[in-house]
């Protein structure tokens, strides 16, 4: 069955932004960055910034992920990005609830991504994406991603 896109509504944007924040304070502490606490914060920060009026900020796509009328994940694409280059948007956040995982709908997401950018003009898009993430770095290596930049770490 074909991914489509659908705005996301008010009451799903509210319940989403809670666990998006929490999950993104996860991952930035399971990287070793921040404390538990410091990445909870972080993220709130990161998020308020990013959508400080939520479904209503300018250059903010937020879209559910729909297959056979079911919502099945997330898109929130940026236009532009936020790393000055006006002609790229920025994917920040495209995830497939784990229940729907393993269908395709990742690459899917990734493709109608794309499609969205270029039918607003842009000519390239960008993403961060954890070095854990192995499932998803796969994903973009064979969409044609490339590393423009790489952060490491050693714990000492």
């Amino acid at each position: 069955m074909p991914l489509t896109l659908r705005p996301a509504t008010g009451p799903e944007y509210e319940a989403w932004a809670s666990q998006a924040v929490a999950g993104y304070a996860a991952q930035i502490a399971a990287s070793g960055e921040l404390s538990p606490e410091a990445a909870m914060a972080k993220a709130r920060q990161d998020h308020d910034r990013a959508l400080p009026d939520g479904l209503d900020t300018a250059g903010q796509l937020l879209w559910r992920l729909v297959a056979d009328s079911q919502p099945v994940g997330w898109l929130w694409l940026a236009i532009p990005g936020p790393n000055g280059d006006p002609d790229m948007a920025w994917v920040n956040v495209g995830e497939v609830a784990e229940a729907f995982r393993g269908r395709g709908y990742g690459r899917e997401a990734m493709l109608l991504a794309e499609a969205e950018a270029r039918a607003r003009g842009m000519r390239s898009v960008g993403l961060n994406v954890h070095g854990g993430n192995t499932v998803a770095r796969s994903l973009y290596d064979g969409l044609g991603y490339q590393i423009t930049t790489q952060q490491m770490k050693k714990p000492l």
